[in-house]
């Protein structure tokens, strides 16, 4: 089967207005339409060698006490000027004008890498419509009729039940000393269903690279995606009778803002959010999003490589720190464990074109790091979704993300296949894709930690994998019934392709 590759990033994958045609256009079976453009965005022009413009850069040192002073006058003589430099994990955060910065500076004594975090210049010269969440109205919140002990919308939830997270409620609702960071677009702390559960000491601007602490700088903006909104109403909306239930609604939630107001999750600020959580208590990181510009970092490119190591040990060092990383697979139905994959989408802040890549050697990061959870998406009958990636020994487990409710409609009274989420500005809405299956992981390992507060991210990972319900693969898998396969899953019922070692268990990580 052949899937439209939209060129935004992995959070903004899946629109939720199903009812937009560039929203249907990212299922298999619907063809893209002209639409898709607004949705899309524009490519930027590609940065030229004799451009004056700034690029960013890191800088990866031995990890110490802080870049050596040989390191830093090689930095200065390229041309460079130190941003941040996050010392125990050896990134260093650069600025430069000058096109050779990273060729000049690898060959420096002390350098063990470095490389451009964009092709674009500062700021990002591209620019991205991220589509519009499908937003209930005021008639479809009047008509919710809950059961009592739930929350107005909870009904509207099918993915709830499907993780047990309902069953699980009535034992514990998660504890207030485990926090999720959702190192995302930003969160909005006002929301009704967000704030009685809200960090704000573990909150965070990490856009530049450089820890932004100023009251609220975690917010998006009217202009920016509601995206990481969303993903923690997912994780913790309080159970307090307004809106929604999270899986997890009696733990903390935080908002570690990556996302640029284009829309980017560059290297830079992807450290600083892994770094932040790290040195602030976190407990459980969600990341709904690949790490731009590259869909696919390769070992074998001196730029890449660099990427893969900065976010490597960033991501490493906040696990050591005491946090579970748990990351979306991605929504273009690829599958994660082929011998090459086209790529046609990087780098997507300049100028795409089609390369064929290895993805045991050229990694999706933060997903595909070691001992990150990856997370594939299932729909309301509980099939893998349409648009999620898959791959024998990549997908660590399974959990709603959604799907078209032509492909995989709800039992009532749900009436969307989409995942129900908070919004900006006290609203509710759809959303889809691998990006809403990560925080239910994110949500169930909360709640493994408040059973057991002193679990390792090692233990609380072999619970979350040992409590997952074993999910045999969908053979055939035919999601559109058109007669064609549409994606070929392997292994066994206890781990396959599709649903890693299964389907997420909020009621084990109450009860075991």
């Amino acid at each position: 089967m052949t899937v439209p590759h939209p060129r935004h990033r992995r959070a903004l994958a899946i629109p939720a207005g199903m009812a937009v045609a560039a929203s249907l256009a990212f299922l298999p079976g619907v063809p893209a339409s002209a639409a898709e453009a607004s949705v899309a965005g524009q490519a930027a022009p590609s940065v030229s060698a004799d451009s004056a413009s700034s690029l960013s850069y890191v800088v990866n040192v031995r990890p110490g006490h802080g870049p050596s002073a040989h390191v830093k006058r090689a930095i200065a003589k390229a041309g460079g000027t130190i941003v941040t430099s996050y010392d125990r994990i050896g990134v260093i955060v650069v600025h430069s004008a000058n096109a050779d910065f990273a060729k000049t500076v690898r060959k420096a004594r002390g350098v063990q890498s470095a490389g451009a975090t964009r092709t674009a210049p500062l700021p990002s010269a591209a620019t991205t419509d991220t589509g519009a969440p499908k937003v209930l109205s005021g008639k479809e919140i009047a008509a919710a009729e809950a059961a009592e002990g739930q929350d107005p919308l909870q009904p509207l939830q099918w993915d709830l039940p499907a993780i047990k997270a309902d069953k699980a409620h009535e034992r514990s609702l998660g504890s207030s000393k485990v926090t999720v960071a959702v190192i995302d677009t930003g969160v909005d702390d006002t929301h009704p269903d967000i704030a009685p559960n809200f960090d704000r000491d573990a909150s965070v601007n990490c856009v530049s690279g450089k820890p932004d602490t100023a009251d609220g700088a975690w917010r998006p903006s009217a202009a920016e995606s509601p995206h990481g909104t969303h993903v923690a109403g997912e994780i913790a909306a309080a159970k307090n009778g307004v809106g929604m239930t999270g899986v997890a609604p009696g733990v903390k939630v935080a908002g570690i803002k990556v996302s640029n107001p284009d829309g980017f999750f560059y290297t830079e600020a992807v450290v600083c959010g892994f770094m932040w959580a790290a040195e602030h208590g976190v407990d459980v990181t969600n990341n709904s999003y690949y790490t731009d510009p590259w869909y696919f970092n390769c070992k074998d490119d001196p730029d890449q490589k660099a990427l893969l190591e900065a976010v490597t040990r960033a991501s490493r060092y906040a696990e050591r720190k005491g946090a579970v990383n748990v990351a979306a697979a991605g929504n273009e139905n690829y599958d994660l464990a082929a011998d090459e994959i086209t790529d046609p989408v990087s780098p997507n802040d300049s100028t795409p074109s089609d390369r064929v890549i290895d993805p045991s050697e050229c990694l999706d990061i933060p997903t595909q790091l070691p001992g990150v959870v990856t997370v594939a998406s299932t729909g309301a009958k509980d099939l893998k979704s349409s648009f999620s990636n898959h791959g024998l020994g990549v997908i660590d487990i399974a959990a709603p993300g959604g799907d078209s409710t032509a492909y995989q409609k709800p039992e009532p009274p749900a009436t969307s296949g989409l995942i129900l989420g908070t919004l900006p500005g006290g609203k509710w809405g759809y959303m889809a894709g691998t990006s809403m299956a990560s925080p239910h992981v994110a949500g169930v390992a909360a709640l493994i930690k408040s059973t057991h507060p002193y679990a390792s991210p090692a233990m609380v990972k072999a619970l979350l994998y040992a409590q997952a319900d074993a999910t045999p693969c969908t053979k055939p898998y035919d999601i559109d019934g058109d007669g064609k396969v549409d994606a070929v899953c392997e292994g066994s019922k206890n781990r396959n392709g599709f649903y890693g070692w299964g389907m997420a268990d909020a009621l084990d990580a109450v009860t075991w």
